[in-house]
């Protein structure tokens, strides 16, 4: 089984010179690309006086997470495709146990390793913890990690589980998987794109797995910060997109009670004197509404199925009911 490890870069020339050593030094498996993003700096001309080893793609122009990864992986041949951000630190031995999953579970599609915080080595991360689910309203949340209440790593998670989604800051799947889902949604340029793809891949049956012998570990913020509004409008537009494509039952009472929730969630930025989130918001529900009728047709185009939810309401149980941990809610 042959794996293609893709790096995405723009401008990220610092990132390479401090991530691309272990990824190197710990993929022998793997054929390393990186997927340059139409970038205006040096980090090309980095890659290739440095690592002459590593292949290069160049994409024509930075489409994002989205479509610079649908451009990137269009030729390759490998069986597996694994995407990971360019602030990521991987670790000795971290493909294999992946791979052999692959090869022993035919069913499985999409894995995300343990995803640990490179700041706080002892903790997860917020992007992907130990692997992601969604309530019934479209809120994601992770094993070890709801909303901004990270868990610290004493091996609760250290077993092999399905899970609904894997995060896009190290993402394996399978490439006949891949195309057959027609890749990401490119409307969505970052943010959540890979939730819906694995939502998608739930839809039509297939599973995805949190393997926790891999570990790896992530800067996070190193494109868009938490603190930037432009993340804030990018996840509330594209998770009500998720949403409305992929949920199953009577989509516009769903969307009321999300929208509500959205709106509450505007509240606590107001209390928090957190303007810009509040009109990043606004600006994502309007951007949402001018999408709809697109939205709307590409639901009637999908399969769906019910059981996508552990949880109805990830907010209720972790702003209400004070339950802050996975193993609570």
């Amino acid at each position: 089984m042959k794996i293609a490890v893709v790096i995405l870069n723009w401008n990220g020339k610092a990132l390479l010179q401090k991530f691309l050593p272990s990824i190197i030094e710990h993929s022998q498996e793997a054929t390393i690309y990186v997927a340059d993003n139409a970038s205006t700096d040096d980090s090309i001309a980095f890659v290739t006086s440095n690592f002459p080893e590593i292949k290069i793609i160049r994409n024509k122009e930075n489409g994002g997470y989205a479509k610079g990864y649908n451009d990137a992986l269009k030729h390759l041949e490998e069986d597996v495709f694994c995407l990971v951000n360019s602030d990521i630190e991987v670790t000795k031995n971290w493909l294999n146990p992946i791979l052999n999953t692959f090869k022993t579970e035919t069913n499985t599609a999409i894995i995300q390793p343990k995803i640990l915080d490179y700041k706080k080595k002892t903790h997860f991360e917020y992007a992907g913890a130990a692997g992601g689910f969604i309530d019934k309203f479209g809120y994601p949340y992770c094993r070890g990690r709801i909303f901004d209440t990270i868990e610290e790593d004493k091996g609760q998670y250290n077993t092999n589980s399905e899970i609904f989604w894997a995060s896009g800051a190290c993402f394996f799947i399978r490439k006949d998987v891949f195309n057959t889902l027609n890749g990401f949604d490119e409307s969505f340029f970052a943010h959540m794109e890979e939730i819906d793809l694995c939502w998608r891949a739930f839809n039509l049956g297939y599973t995805t797995k949190y393997i926790s012998e891999s570990t790896v570990y992530h800067v996070g913020g190193a494109t868009l910060n938490t603190t930037n509004p432009k993340k804030t409008y990018l996840n509330f537009r594209n998770s009500l997109a998720t949403l409305t494509k992929n949920a199953s039952g009577n989509i516009f009472i769903l969307l009321f009670t999300r929208l509500t929730l959205d709106g509450l969630a505007a509240f606590k930025f107001l209390i928090e004197f957190k303007f810009a989130h509040i009109l990043a918001i606004l600006k994502a529900h309007f951007s949402f509404y001018s999408r709809l009728p697109k939205l709307l047709k590409q639901r009637k185009q999908l399969q769906k199925k019910t059981n996508y939810y552990n949880v109805k309401s990830v907010v209720w149980s972790y702003f209400a009911t004070k339950h802050k941990r996975f193993t609570n809610l």
